[in-house]
């Protein structure tokens, strides 16, 4: 028998009452749909938005930011200034994205909703975080709204919380804890072996495609050695060239894939044929010439036949360039082929001449096969890590919220 069903047997055997969350909480303010008894007192905290929050941050501050989304930081007692809140809380975002944060000590808070156990006798604050934790589901449930949705605080209050005796309590947060503390630390671990496989990866693929004086290569242009083109986009509105579509159309937010062996969308035949795009082979090479962030410059392969918007320049080469040495050198050339777009902006972006005008170091067929042969097998090893990591951190993450459930799972006492 474990530690924590030896305390049940002791100390709750006959099961645990539940008690609605207004009666063992006490939160930030008094919520208009509900009733007075309900909330006879509040904590208030002063809020700010999000980008007043972040403008205070500091790298070696130790007053935490207590955000409304997954980026947090820290500032100092000074820069927080009249915003500067201290206690144990447990808060869920006014608008946005459902989720439970938990925090004990100083902090500035964006605008959260916050609650705090009203007798920690009764109830501990990290038990209370686990259960909402635990209830996110039915939580997201909760809010509402057309633009950014926000919770109904009537019925999160309303929720019922099992209220086991306090050692079973913090015996059920002592093992959250270290599951935790445990699985943080597997994604770090598998994180950083990702990274270093990845900076080795690159480091040979560089010195792979970098060649020296005596190196037999000769320099030529893309347009050279490859036909380029652009493709384009049937209407949007119209649904004929969507609805039950069957060739592969590539956007430009998909050229991150690197290796795409499929498409999101589908066009249908009269997409095809109204927007008066060209099919491209498999094997083809593809540089986005636009898009948000940083998608311009990045470089994909097609291992299908498809086709693309007019975001994407598609390289064709002729029996002197190996599609895939092509490919790899193409990824290496990131930075250069942002330096040389035109504008500074998201929209900025290349052009086909530039792409054509563009020059490649072209060693014999026999070497581009064997520079190919080595990386692909470096980036399958990548592409096995790559893979394998969030498989096994959902692993973890799922054997977490099973135990989790089973943990804060009570029977309830008979009245």
């Amino acid at each position: 028998m474990s530690k924590l069903d030896e305390l049940i047997e002791e100390f709750c055997p006959d099961g645990v009452s539940y008690k609605p969350l207004w009666e063992v909480t006490i939160w930030d303010k008094k919520f208009n749909a509900v009733d007075k008894y309900k909330q006879p007192k509040t904590i208030n905290y002063p809020y700010l938005l999000a980008s007043e929050l972040f403008s205070l941050e500091k790298e070696d501050g130790d007053v935490f930011l207590l955000s409304t989304g997954e980026q947090t930081g820290w500032t100092t007692e000074e820069l927080a200034g009249d915003n500067l809140c201290e206690g144990e809380v447990v808060a869920i975002p006014w608008g946005g994205t459902p989720n439970v944060k938990y925090y004990n000590g100083k902090f500035v808070t964006a605008d959260n909703r916050i609650a705090t156990s009203i007798d920690t006798a009764l109830l501990c604050n990290k038990f209370l975080y686990y259960w909402m934790q635990n209830n996110i589901d039915t939580i997201a449930s909760f809010y509402r709204g057309s633009g950014i949705k926000h919770p109904n605080m009537k019925k999160v209050l309303d929720m019922e919380i099992p209220i086991p005796p306090l050692p079973v309590q913090h015996e059920i947060v002592r093992i959250l804890d270290n599951f935790t503390e445990l699985t943080t630390e597997l994604t770090t671990e598998l994180t950083a072996e990702l990274t270093a496989r990845q900076k080795q990866y690159e480091y040979y693929r560089d010195k792979l495609l970098t060649f020296g004086k005596n190196t037999i290569v000769n320099w030529m242009k893309i347009g050279e050695f490859a036909e380029c083109y652009t493709g384009a986009t049937p209407k949007t509105q119209t649904r004929e060239y969507w609805d039950n579509g069957t060739i592969p159309w590539m956007s430009s937010g998909e050229v991150n894939l690197g290796q795409v062996y499929d498409t999101e969308k589908k066009i249908t035949k009269a997409g095809y044929d109204n927007c008066s795009t060209k099919m491209v082979p498999a094997n083809t090479v593809v540089v986005a010439l636009a898009g948000q962030g940083k998608t311009r410059g990045m470089v994909a392969i097609t291992r299908i036949p498809l086709c693309t918007n007019q975001s994407l320049c598609s390289i064709v080469p002729n029996e002197q360039i190996n599609s895939n040495y092509l490919y790899y050198y193409l990824k290496t050339q990131y930075q250069n082929l942002r330096f040389i777009s035109s504008g500074d902006g998201t929209r900025g972006g290349l052009n086909l001449k530039m792409i054509r005008n563009y020059s490649v170091p072209v060693p014999p067929l026999e070497e581009q096969e064997r520079i190919v042969a080595i990386l692909d097998r470096f980036d399958a090893l990548c592409n096995d890590l790559t893979s394998g990591l969030p498989a096994e951190i959902e692993a973890r993450k799922k054997q977490y919220e099973y135990y989790r459930d089973k943990l804060l799972s009570f029977k309830e006492m008979k009245s």
